[in-house]
Formats: structure tokens, sequence, C-alpha cells
């Protein structure tokens, strides 16, 4: 009998194309799922794209809300002072400042002080005497604050002294000054300069005398000063003011001037409206990308007629729909305010749909009413930063649809899983039946063959009786 090796090789019968094509049919509902399935992972991505837009349009409202303790003048306004002579002094500001021109008269520069101390030492000699004790204590009092500096036996030079010093953040800076004899001093400066900021030393620790050492001296009178400190001499408008070193916070509202050298100049301050201008680009911006991403994830290409990912969504429409009413609704916040709208203000929809930041028409409005330019931005930044949180929440549209999504596709998971196994089955069926019928008309056409044979033979035989 003849051997069979594989299904459809005795029978003629192909086997192989007849599954593949039974199982083609058989798969269909599982392809379908799998579409569907994309379908929804494709549109879970694109509300990750809106929400990242929408995420970058809440930044920059964000950046045009007042703090709840500020009005909107207060928030936004930025002011630049300019020094005719910029070497004489340098100036800033900040939103408390007043537009205007003073004059500025330097006539001395603060002075730190300086001291030093009474006696010298040869270099890596010991300078402080212990006594019975392991540490004394120097203390530096600036303004009424006193840091204790504890100083033990690994500190006894004037090198071990001037690291302590300098490490304590005490109000002066320690250096070691070597003579022509190689002897050693500590000279002890003030980091700023004027009379609030000198320092006076006590403490416990005693230093050696290298002419009588049984006869330490104290701390409090180890030091000798070589320069007082002083105050600077400044008149603005010709009135004399108090300063504290050489910068001077409170002599102008809203204005800190750093002097440099004596002279004469004139101080200009006037409103700056740089910063404001970049945070209103950088809202326009926000929104023309949000824009773009909406038109572009609901898109339908009527040549190839494909729709994108979420084209005729019902989230993409509330977003848009809701961030545009916030942007075309006068706040209740604009009632009184003279200007209502953010076209007042020179931010106006195009016909695309887009905004754009008309400069000119800005700078008129900010410099004819600063006020009420300052409130519409206020009230559309704190509209549309509540639009968009509420937008972004974890119970908004976007996650409730993105969560939806995500529940779909798991259970279009656990549906075609259940097929796959199903399918498996229904192959393994379908090769058994197959190959059974193989084997089956294998053997008859093995049969009609030997039929054949001996029927041929009969009638040979009655041919030649």
């Amino acid at each position: 009998m003849t051997t069979i090796s594989s299904a459809g090789v005795g029978s003629g019968l192909n086997i192989e194309s007849i599954v593949t094509a039974l199982m083609s049919v058989e798969k269909q509902p599982l392809t379908n799922l799998e579409k569907r399935q994309t379908s929804y992972e494709s549109k879970i991505s694109a509300l990750g794209t809106l929400k990242g837009a929408l995420s970058s349009l809440q930044t920059a409202a964000k950046a045009l809300t007042p703090a709840s303790t500020q009005t909107a003048t207060a928030a936004f306004s930025g002011f630049k002072a300019t020094l005719a002579d910029s070497t004489i002094a340098t100036a800033t500001t900040t939103s408390a400042a007043v537009a205007g021109t003073y004059s500025v008269e330097v006539g001395a520069l603060a002075t730190n002080q300086r001291l030093a101390l009474g006696k010298t030492y040869d270099a890596g000699a010991a300078v402080l005497d212990f006594g019975s004790d392991t540490s004394r204590t120097l203390t530096l009092t600036k303004g009424g604050t006193a840091v204790d500096i504890t100083l033990d036996s690994s500190q006894n030079t004037l090198a071990g002294v001037r690291d302590a010093i300098n490490n304590a953040s005490a109000g002066v800076s320690a250096t070691i000054v070597t003579d022509t004899s190689g002897k050693q001093n500590l000279l002890l400066t003030a980091t700023d300069g004027g009379t609030a900021n000198a320092v006076s030393i006590s403490g416990t620790a005693t230093f050696i005398d290298p002419a009588n050492p049984g006869s330490p001296i104290a701390a409090s009178s180890a030091f000798n000063q070589t320069q007082a400190a002083t105050d600077a001499s400044v008149k603005i408008q010709g009135i004399s003011i108090a300063t504290s070193g050489n910068k001077i916070t409170d002599a102008i509202d809203g204005v800190t001037l750093e002097i440099n050298k004596t002279g004469t100049t004139n101080l200009t301050v006037a409103r700056d409206n740089t910063d404001l201008k970049s945070k209103l680009e950088t809202f326009v911006n926000a929104y023309n990308s949000l824009n773009s991403s909406i038109k572009s994830l609901g898109a339908y290409n009527s040549a190839t007629k494909t729709a994108a990912a979420l084209n005729g969504d019902s989230t993409l429409r509330s977003v848009q729909s809701q961030v545009r009413t916030a942007l075309t609704s006068v706040p209740a916040d604009l009632a009184s305010n003279p200007l209502k709208t953010l076209s007042d203000i020179g931010i106006s929809f195009q016909p695309d749909g887009s905004l754009k930041l008309d400069s000119t028409k800005f700078e008129k409005a900010a410099s004819t009413n600063f006020s009420a330019t300052a409130n519409v931005i206020g009230a559309f930044g704190n509209t549309l930063k509540t639009t968009t949180t509420d937008l972004l929440a974890t119970n908004g549209v976007i996650a409730s649809r993105s969560d939806g999504l995500s529940s779909s596709v798991k259970a279009l998971d656990r549906q075609m899983e259940a097929m796959e196994n199903r399918l498996t089955i229904i192959e393994k069926n379908y090769r058994a039946r197959f190959t059974s019928l193989d084997t089956t008309m294998t053997s008859m056409s093995t049969t009609s063959s030997y039929l054949n044979q001996q029927l041929t033979l009969l009638s040979n035989m009655a041919t030649n009786n």
C-alpha cells in the first residue's frame, strides 16, 4: 500500500490551501476586533496630543493670572531704570516703582571696616592659648547678630583661624599677609560697607603674645581697627538719604541703587512692558498650537476619504468650544472696566481661527490706560486658567474619554484572546477532518486501481478463451 507522508499527497487534495482559505473566513471577526482596537489606541494617542497642547495653554494662562493677594496692575507692572552715567551706579526695579526722573549725587562711597591682629607670628606657629580647655570660642557680632566660632587645637595657627572665620559666614572675610621678615598677620574685612555692617569681636578665645607668652590677649583686645566703617553720602533730588553700605533699597519706591563711584547723574524710571508682552506672545503661541492640533486631530481628507483619529469626536468639539468661549465671553470682573475684550488690547482672532497680537495696539492700550489693560489680561488669564484646569482634571472630559477608551481596549484584549483560542481549536479540527478525508480518498483510489487491474485481467482471459 502507498504511504502518505504529507496531507493531500496521496489524493492530490490541497489541504493547506483549503484550511488557509477557511481560516481566513473564520478570522474575519478577529480582524474586525483588531481594527477596532487600533482605532481606540489611535484615539487615546490623539487625546494625549490634545492634552499636551491644552497643558501648554494652561501654563501660559497661569502666567497671566495675578496672585490672589495682588491686583492685576501690581502683578503686571514692569519698570526699567536707566542712569545717564552708568559708571556711577546701577539700578534695578520692582513693580512698586513709579515712572519719573531723579537727580542722583554720590558724594562718597561707603567703606568696609578693616581689622588686624596687634601681634605677628611665625608661619605655622601656635597663636591661641587654650589654657586647660580643649576649645575656645571666637564671637563675631554684626548688627546685633552674633556668630560663635568654635576653635580647637587642630586650628591653632593663623591659617586654622582664618579658615574657621571664612567658613562661618559671619560678615567678615579673613586673609593672611606676610611681611618682609616672614612674619604673618591676620586681616579681617567686613564683607559689606557701611556702619551697619561693622563687626565687633569677643568670646573666650585668647591669643598668645609672642613677646610675653604667659600673658595671653583676649579676643576683644587682640585686633586693632585699621579702617573704620563709614556710610555713603548720597543725595536724591537734593535730599540727603540714609544709606547702609553702597546698596540703597528704600530711597526711591521700587528702585534699588548700587553705587560704584562718586559723581552726579540722572536716573530715569519708565514703564517697561517687555516681560508682559513676552507672556502674551507665549499665550498666543500656545493657543495657536492648540488650535492647530484640534484641526489636525479632527481633520477629514475628502480626496483620500480618510479621517483623522478624532474626526467627529465629541471630546475634541467640547475642548474647542469651551476654550473659544473662555476667550470670547466678557468676564464678569470687567463689567465696569473701560476695556472688556482681548481685541481691545490687541489680541484678535484671524480668519483661520488663530490668534494674533498687534504690538502697536497693545502698546497704545498699555500706555493710555495700563490699569484697564492689566485688568483685561488678568480677567481672561484667570478664566482660561479655570477652563483649562477643569478640562485637564482627572474627572475632566479628556481623562474620562481616555479612561473609557482604555477600558474598551482591555475588553477587546479579552475578546481577542478568547477568539484566538477558539480559532486554534477550529483550525486543528479542520486539519484533522481534511487529513482523514485525504486518507479515505487515497484508500479509495488504491482500491479502484486494484479493481480496474482485476477487471482488465478477467477481460483478457475471456478474450483468449
